[in-house]
């Protein structure tokens, strides 16, 4: 057991490293990414639940419409599952993510006095993740978006892409979960890199580490990753 727990050490130290180097490449590479302007709390669950399985365009249509229809979270909240629906069809699965974003908003309000989550802000990184995942349709991703980028939370999101790119790269177990690379990540990563490692990772994957046709001859990481590195002995 001993052995089996210092091997589990040395792999992560091992994976530390090159995570640190993974993330100086990409900086090297893209530089200091800028997200979008942050959204507050509530704005951001919501818009981060319509963008589930469909791409940012058709979230912020989706985003879009709900608002102009229901100007106010209490409207949306006492709306019609319908009216929901029909507002925020663009983003696909309008059924679910429709059932989901009302039954949010009326959870929160028979907690809370008022429609919002600005009091997260004053609770523990643990107590707002905990918080977050009580709600249907909210998952690991979802709840790191959330306190990341609009609560200043410390947490790095793990979507598709980052979990393609850490996998091939091989900076995380290849049979770890997504749920636990998540916390993984947040492991290898220092807290003030995630804003920045997460939005750098995603572009990556979007523009050379593709899920089908990955770019390899034209990417930064080509000089330790582990997928290359097979490819070439293949």
């Amino acid at each position: 057991m001993g052995k089996m727990k210092k091997d589990s050490a040395q792999l992560f130290e091992q994976d530390k490293k090159r995570a640190q180097w993974l993330f100086q490449a990409l900086m090297a590479q893209y530089g200091t990414p800028t997200w979008r302007t942050p959204l507050p709390a509530l704005d951001e669950l919501v818009s981060t639940i319509l963008s589930q399985n469909t791409n940012d365009h058709n979230r912020d249509i989706a985003f879009d419409r709900l608002r102009a229809a229901f100007p106010t979270w209490e409207e949306v909240r006492d709306a019609e599952v319908e009216q929901i629906i029909d507002a925020i069809r663009p983003a696909g699965l309008g059924n679910q993510k429709g059932k989901r974003i009302k039954a949010v908003l009326q959870d929160i309000s028979a907690k809370h006095a008022a429609l919002n989550l600005d009091f997260l802000a004053d609770l523990d990184r643990e107590e707002v993740r905990t918080y977050l995942l009580q709600f249907k349709g909210v998952g690991m991703k979802t709840a790191a978006i959330v306190m990341q980028f609009s609560l200043a939370i410390p947490a790095f999101p793990v979507d598709t892409h980052i979990y393609r790119v850490t996998g091939r790269f091989g900076i995380r177990p290849a049979a770890m979960s997504v749920e636990e690379c998540h916390y993984y990540m947040e492991r290898l990563f220092s807290s003030d890199q995630y804003y920045a490692g997460h939005l750098n990772i995603i572009r990556l994957g979007r523009e050379i580490c593709q899920a089908r046709k990955p770019h390899c001859e034209s990417c930064p990481l080509q000089a330790k990753c582990d997928y290359l590195l097979k490819r070439s002995e293949e």
